[in-house]
């Protein structure tokens, strides 16, 4: 970076465990590769009462527990650069303090009023923690730009995430705020886009002509573990479709932009959000699924269903589960459905996007499903990244019987290249002001407008089913229904991305 880059990364929330786990060993994998401007600071805010040492020392353990780069000689650097400060983060009087200390550092190292403000907090504080940093000019960008960076939840529904909104805007520009997604920094998620638009086998068959549906999953083996409290205020929806999955579904689904400038690929990214097809609230029933996992033995442990999970209401309706289909009413996806899933405790964890082509019109041939008469083309986001392509081979032997076969790539392949973390692409993009990984204000809206049907619907009408799925399994049987074609499944898959079946081997 040049010195227009130098700056004070503040992260509020310093003592919490994403910022030991992931945030601060982030940091440190750009320190290494060089990635830094030439003058850095990083500022750690929270309540907590800790020394520049003591915070230094917490830091340190943390690089060493965490980091992904195997180089541990810049760490003494690295921690020269790292400060904390404590504030009570509903008093406005010690944001005062928490500016005094911003300009100290700004006069000891240095460096301009350039400011990444970075929110590591529980939710309720994303509308009280700006407010007070403008009550101080700590938005004022006179004297250097000013970014603030957001975590997920962004809102509860579309009521409070209009409200946040509101509170932003009031202070900040949209220019100023990054709502970070880590999904959306995942090299596959960002492949996406160049398998699609520097690929002429793929981008002319990318539309309603060529492709019968997409499938979205994104499976977690684990249950709720120590979030139970959070979980149950919370679900499946919020936690994982509102935003991880529509977001994949957008980039899945976007023109191509005008160039890779950051508005032009957010506009493509916002067209999608506003071309989903409105849910009413009486579609709701053929059109989502919700479920809960049951207590069940997997590889011979006994593992509790989720009402019995710490901090869970024992009568909780909250879904462990959701799959929905919908539909993007535009002229590239007009009557292609979408469909997508995410739950918890599944047989593996995995993340990826699924492109079913039309079968030919008249299939000549015997063997194979009416899943495997589609050619898929499989987009692996985690783990074993890659791509995998499934079409029709023929059988050895008299006769015309075909069998599907694999034809795949994976990153692991490039045995020369690191693959960055989520959190170290989109960290490193806040420093250059590079938005286009990150949800803007209208997608959100867009995106909780979508979803509030279906909020609703599994709030109040008591005839929703809530469907039971013994953990270690992959959700509701009845989420079969959901597929429109007769005899078409979801695709059961395995951690090894060349693998599929629902009895295979995780």
């Amino acid at each position: 970076m040049n010195n227009s880059g130098n700056h004070i990364y503040v992260i509020f929330g310093a003592s919490g465990d994403l910022t030991k786990r992931k945030l601060v060993p982030a940091l440190y994998d750009l320190f290494v590769q060089d990635l830094f401007p030439q003058k850095f600071a990083l500022l750690g805010v929270s309540r907590s009462h800790f020394t520049d040492e003591e915070f230094r020392e917490a830091m340190k353990s943390a690089i060493l527990a965490y980091k992904e780069i195997d180089d541990t000689t810049h760490i003494e650097a690295f921690i020269k650069t790292v400060h904390y400060h404590s504030i009570q983060f509903d008093d406005t009087s010690t944001y005062a303090t928490l500016k005094q200390r911003l300009n100290t550092l700004r006069t000891e190292e240095k460096i301009g009023g350039n400011t990444v403000f970075y929110l590591s907090t529980p939710p309720n504080l994303y509308g009280i923690i700006p407010q007070h940093l403008a009550a101080v000019g700590l938005n004022n960008q006179s004297d250097g730009w000013k970014r603030l960076i957001i975590e997920k939840p962004f809102g509860y529904d579309l009521e409070s995430a209009l409200i946040l909104k509101d509170k932003l805007l009031k202070d900040w520009n949209e220019e100023q705020l990054f709502r970070i997604d880590h999904y959306l920094g995942k090299e596959t998620v960002q492949n996406l886009l160049v398998t699609r638009f520097s690929n002429g086998i793929f981008e002319p068959l990318w539309n309603r002509n060529y492709i019968h549906h997409v499938e979205i999953t994104s499976a977690e083996s684990i249950g709720v573990e120590k979030r139970g409290g959070y979980y149950d205020s919370s679900g499946a929806l919020r936690d994982m479709v509102q935003n991880h999955l529509l977001q994949v579904a957008a980039i899945t689904a976007m023109e191509s932009p005008s160039s890779l400038e950051p508005a032009a690929i957010r506009n493509e990214i916002l067209k999608v959000f506003q071309s989903i097809r409105a849910l009413k609230i009486e579609d709701v029933k053929t059109n989502a699924i919700r479920g809960q996992y049951l207590e069940s033995t997997i590889k011979g442990e006994h593992v509790a269903g989720y009402r019995n999970e710490a901090g869970v209401n024992p009568a909780s309706i909250t879904e462990t589960y959701a799959a929905l289909k919908f539909y993007i009413d535009n002229w590239r996806w007009g009557g292609v459905p979408f469909y997508i899933r995410t739950g918890k405790r599944f047989p593996t964890r995995v993340t990826e996007v699924v492109i079913h082509f039309k079968p030919t019109p008249h299939f000549l041939f015997s063997g194979g499903s009416a899943n495997s008469a589609c050619n898929q083309l499989v987009i692996r986001i985690q783990p074993d990244e890659g791509i995998l392509l499934k079409f029709g081979m023929k059988t050895p032997g008299a006769g015309f019987e075909v069998q599907p076969v694999n034809m795949d790539f994976h990153y692991s392949d490039l045995t020369h290249q690191r693959i960055p973390s989520a959190y170290e692409r989109l960290i490193y993009d806040s420093m250059k002001g590079d938005a286009t990984l990150f949800a803007r204000t209208e997608e959100v809206i867009e995106a909780w407008k979508f979803l509030s049907p279906v909020i609703e619907s599994w709030k109040n009408d008591k005839e929703v089913p809530l469907y039971g799925y013994p953990a270690g399994t992959w959700g509701p049987e009845n989420s079969d229904e959901l597929i429109e074609e007769k005899d078409m499944t979801w695709r059961y898959p395995c951690k090894n991305l060349s693998d599929d079946g629902i009895y295979c081997e995780l």
